[in-house]
Formats: C-alpha cells, sequence, structure tokens
C-alpha cells in the first residue's frame, strides 16, 4: 500500500479523533508514569512470599526473557502508531473493533477491581497497623476506603499538567521507599546478622517457577500504560523507547534488589504478600534504635503515598484506554468524552470509581477478621492477573500484524533482527503470557501433569470446581459487557467496521 496522508483532519468514525489533546508529557513524565505503574510495591512481598529465594531466580529469569523483548515490542508499537488510547489503537489497527472491544475492556477493568479490592485494603491495613487503629468494617475504614479510591480518582480527571507531578512524586517515592530500605538491611545485616540462605535455595525448580510466574508477569507489566496518553506527549517517536529503556532497567532492580532483601530479613514462610514489605521495614529498622518508631510512621505514610498514585497512574493511563475505545464505538460512546476544559475522559473516570468503590464495598462486607486483607488480596491478585494477562494474548501479536498491513508507516524505533527478530521477541513474550494465564485461571492443573504436589483446597479455601467457576463466570461476564457496549453502538448505526482508511491511520499514527 502506499504511505498514508499524514495531513488528514477529523474522521467520522471515532469522536475522539476530532478532540484536542493538550502536549503535556515529557521523556521524564512518561519515565516516571511508567515507574508509578510497573512497580506495584504491593506486590514486591507476594512474589518473595511465594517462591521463597527461588523468586529472586525467577524474577532475574523473566527480567531478561520476558521483560527485555516486551521491552522492545511496546517501543516499537508506542513510538509507531501512538494515537490516544495506545494498545486499544494498535488491536483497532490489526484486528478490528470486536477484537479492540474485548481486548481494551480486560485492560481496563483489572484496574478498577484492583483499586478497589486490593490497594485500598493494603493501604488501609497499613493505617491500621503503623498509623492509628482502623478496625475492619467500621465506620472509619469505610470513610479511609472511600477517601482513597476518589483521591486516586480525582487525581486522574484534574488533567495531566497537574496529575502528572503527583504520580511522578509517587514514582520517586517508591523508589526512594525501596532504596532507603535496601541501604538499611545491609546496616541491619553488619548488626544483627541476616536470615541467610543455602546455595541451593536460588535453585530452580518447576513448583516454585509454576507459584511465582504469573504474579511476576503481572507485576512487571506496564510499559505500554504511558500510551494510553499517547496524544498528549510532546515527542512520542523519540521519547517512547528511550522512556521504555530507562523504566525497564529502574524497575527490575526495584524487584529483584527488594526481593533479595526481604527475604534476607524474614523466611519465606513468615513473609504475607499483603504486608510483607512494611514487616520488613519495621525489622530492620531496630538499628535505628528509638528513632525506629517516628521513622516507621513515616515509612508507612509514605507506603500509602506511593499505593495511591501507583493506583491513580493506572487510572490515568487504563481509563484513557477504554475512552478511546468507547469513543470509536467499540463500548459506549457515552464514555467516549473527554472533558475540553480538564482534557481527562471523566465520564470513564467516574465509572472506574463507581466500579472500584462497588467492589470494595462488597470485598469489606464479605470478608473480616483478621485475615481479611490477606484474604481478599489473594483473591483479587488471581482476578487482576487472569484479566491483564488475557488482554496481552491480543495486545502482544499486533506487532506482527501491523508490520505486514503498514509496511510504509515510518517507525522511529524498530526491533532489532529484521523479522527474525520481531517473530522471536513476539514469540517468547507471547509465550510466557500464555503460560501466566494458563497458570492464573486454572491453577494446578499443569502441576498435576508435571507431577508437582499441589493441595488445591489448602492453597485456595475453596475446591477446584467452585474456583472455576467463579472465575470462568467472572471472565465470561467481562467479555459479556465489552461484546454488549460494541453491539449496542454498532445498533445504533454507527460504523464498526474494522477497514481503517488512510486519513483514520494517520490520526491514529499521530503524524
Amino acid at each position: 500500500m502506499s504511505a498514508p496522508d499524514m495531513s488528514a483532519p477529523d474522521l467520522e468514525t471515532s469522536d475522539i479523533r476530532t478532540q484536542h489533546f493538550r502536549k503535556t508529557l515529557g521523556r521524564i513524565d512518561i519515565i516516571l508514569l511508567s515507574i508509578s505503574a510497573i512497580i506495584a510495591i504491593d506486590t514486591i512481598a507476594a512474589i518473595a512470599a511465594g517462591g521463597g529465594a527461588e523468586a529472586f531466580t525467577w524474577t532475574l529469569v523473566i527480567g531478561v526473557f520476558f521483560l527485555f523483548p516486551y521491552a522492545l515490542v511496546v517501543a516499537e508499537l508506542g513510538s509507531t502508531f501512538h494515537g490516544e488510547g495506545g494498545p486499544f489503537v494498535w488491536v483497532r489497527l490489526a484486528y478490528g473493533k470486536l477484537a479492540s472491544a474485548i481486548s481494551t475492556m480486560f485492560y481496563w477493568i483489572t484496574n478498577p477491581l484492583w483499586m478497589g479490592g486490593s490497594l485500598v485494603f493494603v493501604a488501609a491495613l497499613t493505617w491500621d497497623t503503623y498509623i492509628s487503629p482502623l478496625p475492619s468494617g467500621s465506620a472509619g475504614d469505610y470513610v479511609f476506603k472511600m477517601v482513597f479510591i476518589w483521591v486516586a480518582i480525582a487525581t486522574a480527571i484534574i488533567g495531566l499538567q497537574y496529575g502528572k507531578h503527583i504520580v511522578a512524586a509517587g514514582g520517586i517515592v517508591k523508589v526512594a521507599l525501596l532504596v532507603i530500605f535496601v541501604v538499611t538491611v545491609g546496616i541491619y545485616a553488619v548488626k544483627y546478622g541476616v536470615h541467610g540462605y543455602a546455595v541451593g535455595d536460588f535453585s530452580p525448580t518447576v513448583g516454585g517457577f509454576l507459584a511465582v510466574v504469573p504474579v511476576i508477569l503481572f507485576a512487571v507489566v506496564g510499559f505500554e500504560a504511558p500510551n494510553g496518553a499517547a496524544e498528549e506527549m510532546r515527542d512520542p517517536q523519540k521519547d517512547v523507547p528511550k522512556a521504555v529503556a530507562s523504566s525497564g532497567l529502574i524497575s527490575i532492580l526495584c524487584y529483584l534488589i527488594p526481593i533479595f532483601a526481604i527475604l534476607a530479613v524474614l523466611p519465606a514462610s513468615k513473609v504475607q504478600g499483603a504486608s510483607g514489605l512494611l514487616d520488613s521495614f519495621k525489622e530492620v529498622f531496630k538499628v535505628y534504635g528509638p528513632a525506629a518508631g517516628p521513622l516507621m510512621w513515616i515509612a508507612a505514610v509514605l507506603f500509602i503515598f506511593v499505593v495511591l498514585t501507583q493506583a491513580s497512574a493506572w487510572m490515568i493511563a487504563s481509563d484513557r484506554v477504554q475512552a478511546a475505545a468507547a469513543a470509536d464505538g467499540a463500548f459506549f460512546r457515552y464514555f467516549g468524552k473527554f472533558s475540553p476544559r480538564l482534557g481527562t475522559p471523566v465520564r470513564m473516570n467516574l465509572l472506574s470509581g463507581i466500579v472500584a468503590t462497588v467492589f470494595c464495598i462488597a470485598a469489606t462486607m464479605l470478608f473480616s477478621g483478621s485475615t481479611a486483607t490477606a484474604n481478599i488480596f489473594n483473591v483479587v491478585l488471581i482476578i487482576a492477573i487472569s484479566t491483564l494477562l488475557l488482554s496481552y494474548l491480543v495486545i502482544f501479536p499486533t506487532v506482527i500484524k501491523l508490520r505486514r498491513a503498514y509496511p510504509d508507516v515510518k517507525r522511529p524505533f524498530r526491533i532489532p533482527g529484521g523479522t527474525a527478530g520481531l517473530w522471536i521477541c513476539t514469540v517468547v513474550i507471547y509465550a510466557w503470557v500464555v503460560l501466566g494465564s494458563w497458570v492464573a485461571v486454572f491453577p494446578g492443573t499443569l502441576e498435576k501433569l508435571l507431577g508437582v504436589k499441589y493441595d488445591f483446597h489448602e492453597i485456595w479455601g475453596v475446591d477446584q470446581v467452585t474456583f472455576e467457576v467463579f472465575t470462568i463466570a467472572t471472565l465470561l461476564v467481562i467479555a459479556a459487557l465489552a461484546v454488549v457496549g460494541y453491539l449496542w453502538e454498532r445498533r445504533r448505526g454507527r460504523d464498526a467496521g474494522t477497514e481503517i482508511s488512510d486519513e483514520e491511520l494517520a490520526v491514529m499514527v499521530g503524524d
């Protein structure tokens, strides 16, 4: 095909293409937004708890054999096809509206569920444990959770020119907290010694691999998140590849080193996914004597701030992705409007807040007692892993499809190695996601096939049939919601075709 006309004005098929976006994201902004999204500080301890010393080994393996090729794929896609909505645009161009409607729904829904069913509970537990009593289910508990959710949503609503600074501060504080923790572990080791490892503890096993691989994959993804606001970037062609490289290196170090440090202080059997990181902080802060208490209080406040901005970062990104789908007729168009004054998808932001609120209230009412947060954390973690990884099963292959469908579009960054490099990177990361998705949705099945001991009821608290019915039913409901939104707009007679005109491609590419 001939190179598309990159000067086309507006489009009839997508409301979002006619909206004006402020160019507010520079390279540093993109890096800090990526760090805020990718480094899931709440899952660091979950990885350590799930695999012990092996977790460090498998995190290193995934860093090399998943994170690196994944970064290359996103660098090419994000620097080439940088229409607002990022992953939605890539799937829309490659496979059409129906596929993009489903993949985008899975991508988006992960985040309000994760915020309302995990992050807010971790924050409330931190407040209750280290700052002031906050009994689960009390009036104060509900107030705290509602404030947390809606402050995160407000940060996404106020506009990138302001919200980016809050998220950036969260990213900086997050890295600083982890650095302080690692330095303190070094002081602690000199003064008290450490838990210690045998060399064999780091040896990889099949059981350890299957136990942690979905959590690690869930923790390290997010390179594409800033591309949700691609048309708000000043120079995505140059900035996206460099931002991906910088944030990728910082992120993998911020997982590897703290995981090693946590396990140096606490045995894996004593590390809890919901509170393990701060438990480790409390242990090592002994080295500061009388100052340990005040320092722990400060660390807890900063931890809550970090978790809040982590939620905001994903709301900023994923709400724009889903809003782009809505504006294009792949979801209810009502949610595809961006505020002319704020430049944000306010209706989509509010929908995320409502979903998170409902989920939070339901979880608070259903779970109670001292283990409530841990139970909620584990249940929501498996749902979030399933939905997010399933979205990548559609997103990742677009890099190959778009190379073939639009070979003449200029690519500021190309995956090295020509066609072979393209296929190797895509197949490798796709295989990881297939594996992670299967283990998340059908836990215990590969273990039985490979002869690994797996007590399903002991691990999950329910029988396997109940677990699968709940998980699969949840995924089907989410997919059905996406299809209903797509069919609703199609029934109204709005364009729902799969063909992309040269003019529409020009705007999606962003030239």
